[in-house]
């Protein structure tokens, strides 16, 4: 088994119940849900929404306030229009524009916004970066 892979992704919130919503207005149908934790599957991985106190409970520092840190996750898309569907979507469930989408000096297209606790999304579309049917990536091999 390779070490170099991400199996669970997991977000602390402030509330859980506003989290789980928002994440439901994009679309997105949990695969399990705890009173403290939420569990969405991915391709090939889990996203979790956990509220913050628990979090830090469970990691073993129950005092410590736990924040955001300097990380962005990001999704990406076949075309533009997607990039700015999803970025729209995002906004009207209670996200907050940080950078709107434009073309950018990498050559594709991609904006960013912050979901209700902080946490950065990317949304972007890389023509260097075909996507599989499901919407996973696998980068191209080098030349």
């Amino acid at each position: 088994m390779t070490p170099q892979r991400v199996t669970l992704i997991t977000l602390g919130v402030e509330d859980l119940e506003r989290s789980r919503t928002f994440y439901e207005a994009l679309g997105w149908t949990p695969t399990e849900a705890l009173p403290e934790v939420v569990f969405y599957q991915m391709n090939g991985l889990v996203l979790g929404l956990f509220g913050k106190a628990h979090l830090a409970a469970d990691q073993g520092r129950p005092d410590t306030a736990l924040g955001t840190g300097a990380i962005t996750l990001a999704q990406n898309f076949v075309t533009e229009a997607e990039v700015d569907a999803a970025f729209s979507t995002a906004l009207a469930a209670g996200a907050t524009a940080l950078k709107h989408p434009e073309k950018v000096f990498w050559g594709g297209y991609s904006g960013y916004y912050a979901d209700p606790d902080g946490h950065v999304w990317e949304v972007a579309m890389n023509p260097f970066w075909p996507l599989a049917e499901d919407g996973s990536l696998t980068l191209p091999e080098a030349p």
